[in-house]
């Protein structure tokens, strides 16, 4: 018998400058550990555990949980895109709700190069394109030199073999070799958009002048300077449109979620912190991808059809949402998600912005965390740090950058190639909670102690070597 998932709890490190100075163990044990004492249980209460990272060898799920008790619980490690963490989330909400388990985790980190993202493998076929050779680095995606060519032979001489965005792009609009590729993706999608609908370069730079605006009220944010509009748009090119303030650095950093049912949360007295994951819907490419229009390359499509399903799932508009956490790896894919999570009319996203309707006053605040640009992209921490985010909103905790009068809060996770999770939250009830810890985990950021550690683990099957 179905039953509706709940989140009881949340956690995230700060989110860092990549500089090798911290490894996943340790930022997920600080995630998880914080989640569980947001929940107020022990680790062997969980029954289940989703993992994401994007970069690292298999079974780093484990390798980060066991610290908090090998209690042979199923450990699934999952990979994404950018979309890691909310697919753990997916996971963890999914076998909740299908009464397998009462009790799931979703965690997720990253620890990342530094300087634009890279990938590990120039030995196979690049699922981000195909039948066509770079001599150049495009940087987020291909390695120097690589030649992408398929497996079959007989493909090779096809006149028009487009079999990904890379492809598509790379006809119709050419590729550069300096800017990082993602830029190139998301600027074009941008100028598209400009070009259609008559936005302007300005409108871009508003929403990442409202995002690091946002930021600088939250302490796990990896950037907190506040910026003119005149600093972003004199911030260096990096394609198009987009400037460097524009765009979202990779990061360090974990986040992770508890799950659990509506039995769970009555057992253990979480109503009044639990957070309802009233409808979520995950999404992948649909054949506009592989069209001339530029604004479908970042996979709009996709988030389109998730956002619709989430409202009809909720019998909910998008006007019912007071607060959105929207994926702005670059402020182009914040402008063009607008219109595709119907918070706009079509090709009326800037004038979202022009009103101010996009923080706080407005009809919507988007991104008060301060959004991958300012507070940073650790690929798979960065959909549950979205959820833990918007949980704090929604239980009123969130101190200087609280949203007033939330009722429904909604999250928007995407990664290229590619998978989109759209998420509605509420309250499970209208009491006020109060947290489990001595602090507001909402507005500070502490790291954990090894007694913060040892009152959530599973002592019994906590190993001395660990």
């Amino acid at each position: 018998m179905p039953t509706k998932a709940y989140v009881i709890g949340v956690g995230m490190t700060k989110f860092l400058k990549p500089r090798g100075e911290v490894d996943y163990p340790e930022m997920g044990l600080e995630a998880a550990t914080k989640a569980l004492l947001d929940a107020g249980i022990t680790y062997d209460k969980v029954q289940q555990a989703y993992v994401g990272y994007v970069y690292g060898d298999s079974i780093c799920g484990q390798r980060a949980l066991y610290q908090l008790g090998m209690t042979q619980i199923p450990i699934i490690n999952v990979n994404n895109n950018c979309a890691t963490g909310s697919t753990a989330l997916y996971q963890a909400r999914q076998i909740v709700e299908a009464g397998i388990v009462d009790c799931a985790m979703a965690l997720g980190f990253e620890k990342m190069q530094p300087g634009s993202l890279a990938s590990s493998f120039n030995d196979r076929t690049n699922p981000m394109g195909a039948f066509y050779y770079f001599p150049f680095a495009v940087s987020t995606c291909l390695p120097r030199h690589v030649v992408i060519l398929s497996a079959n032979p007989h493909l090779l001489h096809a006149p028009r073999c487009l079999d990904h965005v890379v492809s598509v792009m790379s006809e119709v609009k050419g590729i550069e070799p300096k800017p990082p590729f993602t830029a190139q993706i998301f600027g074009n999608a941008g100028i598209g958009y400009i070009e259609k609908y008559g936005a302007t370069p300005e409108h871009l730079a508003k929403i990442a002048e409202k995002n690091h605006r946002h930021s600088a009220l939250n302490p796990y944010s990896q950037f907190r300077d506040i910026y003119t509009l005149d600093q972003i748009l004199a911030s260096p090119k990096i394609y198009g449109p987009l400037t460097k303030l524009q765009c979202c650095p990779t990061s360090d950093g974990a986040a992770c979620v508890v799950v659990a049912s509506a039995n769970f949360v009555h057992k253990h007295n979480l109503e009044a912190q639990a957070v309802e994951i009233v409808a979520q819907v995950m999404a992948t490419d649909s054949p506009k991808m592989l069209t001339d229009d530029a604004i479908e390359w970042a996979g709009t499509d996709m988030t389109r059809k998730a956002a619709q399903e989430v409202y009809k799932k909720a019998g909910i508009g998008p006007r019912d949402v007071q607060v959105v956490e929207l994926h702005d790896c670059f402020s182009a894919n914040e402008l063009i998600t607008y219109d595709a999570l119907g918070l706009s009319p079509p090709g009326q996203a800037h004038k979202l912005i022009d009103n101010n309707d996009v923080t706080y006053g407005g009809k919507y605040v988007v991104n008060p965390s301060g959004g991958l640009t300012s507070k940073g992209h650790p690929l798979g921490a960065t959909g549950l740090a979205q959820c833990a985010e918007l949980t704090w909103q929604l239980r009123g905790w969130a101190g200087d950058r609280q949203v007033a009068n939330v009722k429904y809060a909604l999250q928007h996770n995407i990664g290229l190639g590619g998978a989109v999770v759209i998420t509605l939250y509420r309250k499970m009830n209208n009491k006020k909670s109060q947290p489990h810890v001595g602090y507001n985990p909402a507005i500070e950021a502490r790291p954990i102690s090894a007694e913060d550690v040892r009152k959530v683990a599973a002592l019994k099957f906590l190993s001395a070597r660990l």
